[in-house]
């Protein structure tokens, strides 16, 4: 098979093509916005550099070059002993397809050739069909190129990972999507009838994918838009669409922008919590799961610095029931304000993980006699409720009686921080603890 990358793709130079698949770099040194992988002895320039390549997985969001940069490595990698090249897509192909590849593969190998395979949209494979890419690998009848656009770890089989390298690409940063916009332009011989407001906002749509920006880029050129009468950012969103932000409520943006936001909250970053609250909304979250992640901040993050936290939390849990959206947003955007600037301690939360651990640890001790009802004249014979007293009949309402199991020393589970409420309750906890008995 040849490495062309016309070839690749089934198609020649003359055949009419997308923008975006016209403008795909010849040379890995023309890809854009991936310098941290190519230059500076970077991972993927060490491969072309000593002229090895090994099984890989290329994971980055759409549209940052994952397929052109497979191609291009498996040409500059192997310029002494060119191995055939297949491509195939995950979405479209099965067991079946791999056995043919495999078969090929072999042939191949009888006469010296070895195969290197991409798979795009790897993770689309289930876990067999993954699996049976594993003896093949372990002989090295193949050399496995995968791309995914979804977190590897959560995707692809353990067993298949420790046999490839997990290489990261980003998405397009606002020079190298201007780069493209100009080699766009230079192609067309033709600049873009923008101004400069509206070529930040076209930039700004595409979301650093660069394959949806050059799609935009061919829709302007081919409007009947004069020199003299360029689009401004308005006139730009009446004739192109915005892409949609990457947020998939199912796969890891889902749990990246949820943990942005606790940890933004946690560290009292107001305005953080509201760009990725609102990123999750205008990502199309479903508020509840939201308001789920709020009151465990307003118990986890808050606790007792603060114990008006986790009633707001579930009243505002109950507005948005009430009223649903758009109006109930607006309470969410309350919860996050209120939680964001409330004081903070996680120690009740520390507390009961605590004592869990010692739970679990010390397993069924019984509680000390007086901490124990005696309902039955035969319960009270035993002992039960022996020495307790009543705190309540007391004029400072503390009988100071330890209640932990006889057996099990003391452990203080709870220390309160010297901030917000919890700084009251600390003194209160100093005076209990001063004048608790020790029997």
């Amino acid at each position: 098979m040849s490495n062309d990358l016309f070839s690749a793709s089934s198609l020649g130079e003359d055949i009419p093509r997308p923008l975006a698949d016209r403008l795909r770099p010849k040379a890995l040194k023309d890809v854009l916005g991936q310098d941290h992988l190519i230059l500076n002895n970077g991972p993927i320039g060490r491969i072309i550099k000593n002229q090895r390549l090994t099984s890989m997985i290329l994971w980055g969001p759409p549209g940052v070059g994952k397929t052109t940069l497979a191609r291009l490595l498996v040409n500059e990698a192997s310029s002494d002993h060119p191995p055939a090249f297949e491509e195939i897509s995950a979405i479209f192909s099965g067991v079946a397809e791999l056995r043919k590849v495999f078969d090929r593969a072999t042939a191949r190998r009888q006469t010296g050739i070895s195969t290197v395979l991409f798979v795009d949209e790897i993770h689309r494979f289930n876990r067999s069909q993954q699996d049976s890419f594993l003896p093949h690998l372990e002989s090295g009848l193949i050399i496995l190129i995968g791309a995914t656009t979804q977190n590897p770890s959560f995707e692809l089989n353990p067993a298949l990972l420790s046999r490839a390298q997990v290489y990261i690409l980003k998405r397009l940063e606002t020079q190298a999507l201007e780069k493209l916009l100009k080699r766009a332009e230079n192609f067309k011989g033709q600049p873009l009838p923008l101004d400069k407001g509206a070529r930040a906002a076209l930039m700004a749509m595409a979301d650093g994918d660069g394959r949806f920006l050059l799609n935009l880029v061919e829709e302007l050129f081919a409007l009947d838009i004069t020199e003299k009468n360029v689009l401004n950012a308005e006139g730009l969103g009446e004739f192109v669409q915005k892409r949609p932000p990457i947020y998939d409520k199912a796969q890891e943006s889902h749990y990246n922008l949820a943990s942005a936001l606790q940890k933004s909250v946690r560290g009292s970053d107001v305005d953080a919590a509201l760009y990725w609250t609102a990123r999750m909304l205008v990502g199309g979250e479903d508020p509840r799961f939201i308001l789920r992640r709020l009151v465990v901040m307003a118990s986890e993050d808050i606790g007792n610095a603060d114990p008006h936290a986790l009633p707001m939390a579930i009243a505002a849990r109950d507005a948005y029931e009430y009223l649903g959206s758009p109006e109930g947003e607006i309470a969410i955007g309350q919860l996050v304000c209120y939680l964001a600037t409330a004081p903070k301690s996680n120690r009740a939360h520390v507390a009961l993980k605590h004592a869990k651990a010692v739970a679990k640890q010390t397993g069924s001790l019984a509680p000390p006699a007086h901490a124990m009802n005696a309902p039955t004249k035969l319960m009270e014979s035993q002992g039960y409720s022996k020495g307790y007293i009543y705190d309540h009949d007391l004029d400072d309402g503390y009988a100071g009686l330890n209640y932990f199991p006889p057996d099990l020393e003391r452990t203080q589970f709870y220390k309160p921080r010297q901030t917000g409420h919890e700084r009251e309750i600390e003194k209160r906890m100093s005076w209990w603890n001063d004048r608790r008995k020790n029997e």
